[in-house]
């Protein structure tokens, strides 16, 4: 059985797109649906609020970074057994970029492929009748998808709710309903973003007060109504997206590691890997039985001293590096480099298995999608793989060695942006996060 979807989508960032996919998405598992969450773009923190909404694993769909195959593989197997898909889009609703139509990274993008109906999320603070002027532009902007309809978000009283709704029955568009503007509705946030599911306080009641307003103030069986089955038939079996990098590979899961991409570690598993979770903050040894270590991005700025002070979680990964494959993306990089540079100034040594220091002292955002050619053999493949990935940081690089680059990066619209990362005998890092293997 294929379950039919639906896409949330808002007309720019801040609009309350999150907030309302996973009131959604609790509210529709409180009437015992099965519900799986989708996250549009590259995003790695919203898929795991999007799992503890519905108890159920999420994953990212991406038309930029991901081959059209795996984008029908993932869909097809969140649609596979569900009653409904509630996927989330990521900025605003046709922000992407400059690419061929459909590979645009935009989710706009995702709509199009998979033909689910679009549900816009307004912020209407601010305004009353001039948000269904906006709405029918977004209606009228791209004959490829659908909008089915609009749930506003911030509504201030009864009477702005009426003009606003004025405006939308003048266009003939669908309100599935309104939210007011309460702070209790919304989520705490960090430098990257939300605060990660795992140190969000009152996770799960703040995602029940959170189904408890959708289901008081929108019409959820009408968005049942909306949803439609995406047209999927995946025509070959689809590989890992990025090659396993061993048979049981050590992977860094506390709170300064857990940005890792759902499908990465869902394709592993389906090519046989076993992953083994240990916590470098409790001071833990990557666990011996492991043939490689994978430490994923995350907040290790946040925790550098504690870091540094885990002389045996180093002490081992030195010795772990030595004879078997170890690879870090962003905050992993910082951790496998000589020395992190806190907030206030402070170097912090870290394994100094890569010629790296970093610094969240100095800080610059590095933003977008990242196309990269490796140069040396590492965790991610032989030389000469070809990778589509996300980069999102604040921290800068204070000082690295010239040599010894992963590989070769270029921006989404092909300039080149140099070498990236480093190579270390069994050791490899960078600060893009690796999406998927590319063909050719």
């Amino acid at each position: 059985m294929t379950a039919p979807g639906l896409l949330i989508g808002a007309p720019r960032s801040g609009s309350g797109k999150t907030t309302v996919t996973l009131g959604i998405q609790r509210a529709l598992r409180a009437r015992g649906l099965s519900v799986r969450g989708i996250k549009c773009g590259p995003d790695y923190i919203d898929p795991a609020f999007h799992a503890a909404a519905t108890g159920a694993p999420s994953c990212n769909l991406d038309s930029f970074a991901m081959p059209e195959a795996l984008v029908a593989a993932l869909a097809e197997e969140a649609a596979t057994g569900s009653d409904i898909v509630v996927a989330e889009g990521s900025m605003g609703l046709f922000d992407g970029v400059r690419a061929a139509a459909g590979q645009t990274g935009a989710s706009a993008d995702i709509a199009a492929r998979l033909g689910w109906p679009v549900v816009l999320v307004v912020d209407v603070s601010g305004q009353a009748q001039s948000a269904a002027a906006m709405a029918l532009g977004m209606r009228n902007y791209d004959t490829r998808i659908r909008i089915a309809g609009v749930i506003l978000n911030k509504v201030a009283s009864e009477r702005h709710l009426r003009l606003v709704r004025e405006g939308m029955d003048r266009i003939g568009m669908t309100v599935f309903g309104a939210l007011p503007r309460e702070a209790r509705l919304i989520l705490p946030e960090r430098h990257l973003g939300l605060v990660q599911a795992g140190e969000t306080a009152d996770l799960h009641a703040r995602l029940d007060r959170l189904g408890e307003a959708v289901a008081a103030h929108v019409d959820l069986d009408a968005l049942l109504a909306a949803a439609v089955a995406a047209p999927l038939a995946t025509k070959a079996p689809v590989g890992p997206p990025l090659p396993p990098p061993g048979q049981r590979v050590a992977v860094a899961r506390d709170a300064a590691f857990s940005f890792i991409y759902p499908h990465v570690e869902a394709g592993w598993r389906a090519a046989g890997t076993v992953l083994v979770p240990f916590s470098p903050l409790a001071d833990e040894a990557p666990p011996e039985e492991c043939d490689a270590c994978w430490l994923p991005g995350g907040y290790p700025e946040l925790h550098a001293r504690r870091l540094a002070a885990a002389g045996r979680f180093l002490a081992a990964l030195r010795a772990f590096a030595a004879t078997r494959s170890v690879h870090g993306e962003c905050g992993g990089y910082m951790v496998l480099g000589d020395a992190l540079v806190d907030a206030e100034g402070v170097a912090h040594p870290m394994a100094g298995l890569l010629p790296v220091t970093t610094s969240f002292a100095k800080r610059k955002m590095s933003l977008g999608y990242r196309l990269v050619t490796t140069e040396a053999a590492s965790a991610l493949g032989p030389a000469g793989t070809a990778l589509s990935g996300h980069e999102f940081h604040y921290a800068t690089i204070a000082a690295a060695a010239a040599d010894g680059a992963l590989g070769a990066a270029r921006d989404a619209e092909g300039t080149a942006l140099g070498p990236v990362g480093h190579v270390r005998g069994h050791v490899s890092g960078s600060f893009f996060h690796a999406i998927a293997r590319l063909p050719g």
